[in-house]
């Protein structure tokens, strides 16, 4: 894995760990809202295809698309990191998937 793949697996972990309040953060900015269906234009996919790719359900997508509900939490971090790079963390899931597969 590329260092820059390193880089974003470790902060989508301490992302996970702060929404779980396993960590504190360190001053980082994430913002209230997320506009949930820019990012996922910009990756070329379908609702139900960005939600398979990146582990979110359809309902969720279509539900913070159209303003029922808004993501929260390491959520919101977790679609900064898919929106900055999202090929970089598509790569990643899949490695990860591999890892795990070859584990079991």
């Amino acid at each position: 894995m590329s260092k820059a793949g390193k880089r974003l697996l470790e902060a989508a972990r301490d992302a996970l760990a702060i929404a779980r309040g396993e960590k504190k953060a360190a001053r980082m900015y994430v913002p209230a809202d997320i506009e949930v269906k820019a990012i996922r234009e910009k990756t070329g996919l379908s609702q139900e295809n960005f939600a398979y790719a990146f582990g979110f359900t359809s309902t969720q997508i279509r539900d913070w698309e159209q303003g029922r509900s808004r993501p929260i939490g390491g959520v919101r971090a977790y679609l900064m990191i898919i929106d900055r790079d999202p090929a970089k963390v598509l790569e990643i899931l899949r490695s990860a998937a591999k890892v795990r597969k070859a584990a079991a």
